[in-house]
């Protein structure tokens, strides 16, 4: 079928996947596979197309040529472009072990410096046999990408090195995660070499937005989008974190309103547009404003430009996306958008009030501890609950309608309420219709962090 001591040749029958399905490309043969699991659709691949049996070996699927397959899930935009359904996992850290090693003779790079990728269209209506595979290519790192991805690697190694292996935290690194792998139960639960606490198992992965990079590049979408923040030159020169390269762009104008900064740029931005803070970031970073930011976009970094008031606490609560009411009671607090979010890294940019003016005062890279990520799930939870009951609105005063949600009185990180511009039309569906209302749609809501908790937690940490 193919020369197992050629990458071409796998490579070339792996393409011969593309716009098949796995019952088409295997045979009748396929029926009886009997794989059960998440990762099932990895397994059928691996021994009815390729002929192998699937295995947990620290080798690369391919010896002979170094190359790790990998399957993973893809959904389809309006546009008809393709974006990853989630990160992509890859092996499994072995934290008594990993802490020997060095990067350019890690079992990590070892197993994953080369990747066979299949892409296949995720369809909940139809059995995985039937799912269209619709990207197949190879994958190797380019050499910008591969150096961030080394320092994140080292990042994790000595957080298990310090004995916090029970700290890592996918938010600690840019685009190579250490995403938890296995339920929360104390079976998922491994020994560390130097603390007794135990950690969480976690593998390293591939961050959803880097996956995302891959198959723009698989399926040669255009890259003009993007502006990058590391030049080639800097490369050369030397390589700090990213972090520091950032920060430093930033520094030169603390202390400088934000007209001071558009004018430096020579600038003429809409000052009410939702845009204005985003632009004069990417003005910072040597971006053009019609540009996405590749580094950030790459590694699913959240941007946050904060409004302090003098008292340095924000003239408002922060926001994430709306969230759908049918959705979030069919998901689990592991699995659920929310908590995906809070495991992300984040950049926040703050702005302060000065004589009516709003001047620059720091900016931060941040990441949420583990710790808090579990305190804030009594928040997810609560709000779970209040919609499979359906008991949403508890009064209605002077025609404001009070909830069951969260309040930021009852939570010292996290809070819901709504997210719409109007509170009438801006509405999505009900699971349940609401007992005081009897309404079928609700108000748009959201989960917020508190002002008090990016204050003293990030703020003036």
């Amino acid at each position: 079928m193919y020369n197992v001591n050629s990458a071409d040749s796998i490579i070339g029958f792996a393409k011969l996947l593309k716009d098949q399905t796995l019952r088409q490309a295997c045979g009748v043969e396929i029926e009886k596979h009997g794989y059960k699991g998440k990762g099932n659709f990895g397994q059928i691949l691996e021994k009815f197309y390729f002929g192998y049996e699937p295995n947990s070996d620290t080798e690369p699927d391919f010896k002979e040529v170094g190359m790790e397959l990998k399957s993973s899930p893809l959904k389809s935009l309006k546009n008809g472009e393709f974006r990853s359904k989630e990160r992509l996992v890859l092996n499994i850290i072995n934290y008594l072990e990993v802490h020997k090693e060095e990067f350019e003779t890690s079992s990590f790079w070892k197993k994953n410096a080369h990747l066979l990728l299949v892409f296949y269209l995720h369809d909940r209506d139809l059995e995985l046999l039937d799912y269209i595979i619709k990207l197949v290519d190879d994958w190797k790192y380019p050499n910008e990408d591969l150096l961030i991805i080394k320092q994140d690697w080292e990042f994790i190694n000595q957080k298990i090195k310090d004995g916090k292996a029970h700290e890592l935290s996918e938010g600690d690194t840019f685009y190579l995660g250490a995403c938890t792998k296995g339920s929360t139960a104390l079976k998922s639960f491994r020994n560390q070499p130097f603390n007794e606490v135990k950690a969480k198992q976690r593998a390293y992965s591939l961050k959803q937005g880097y996956v995302n990079h891959i198959i723009a590049n698989i399926a040669q979408e255009e890259q003009a989008v993007y502006g990058k923040i590391l030049t080639q030159e800097t490369i050369l020169e030397h390589l700090p974190s990213i972090e520091k390269i950032v920060v430093s762009k930033f520094e030169p104008f603390y202390g400088k309103t934000s007209i001071e900064i558009e004018e430096h740029f020579n600038l003429k931005l809409n000052r009410l547009a939702k845009s204005y803070f985003a632009n004069l970031t990417k003005a910072i970073l040597g971006i053009s404003l019609d540009k996405k930011i590749e580094e950030f976009e790459k590694a699913d970094i959240q941007v946050k430009t904060v409004r302090l008031k003098e008292n340095n606490l924000p003239d408002q609560h922060i926001s994430f996306p709306i969230f759908k009411y049918q959705e979030i009671i069919n998901s689990n607090w592991e699995s659920s958008n929310f908590k995906n979010i809070l495991e992300q890294k984040f950049f926040f940019v703050f702005y302060q009030f000065e004589n009516k003016k709003l001047v620059l005062k720091k900016v931060k890279f941040w990441n949420m501890s583990n710790s808090d990520i579990e305190e804030t799930k009594v928040v997810w939870d609560k709000t779970v609950e209040t919609i499979e009951k359906g008991e949403i609105v508890k009064e209605i005063k002077n025609g404001r309608r009070f909830t069951y949600f969260p309040n930021s009185s009852e939570h010292r990180i996290s809070h819901v309420r709504p997210h719409a511009t109007d509170i009438y039309k801006n509405v999505n569906s009900l699971p349940k219709k609401d007992k005081l209302t009897k309404v079928e749609e609700y108000t748009n809501h959201s989960f917020w962090f508190n002002a008090k908790y990016v204050k003293d937690e990030i703020y003036l940490k």
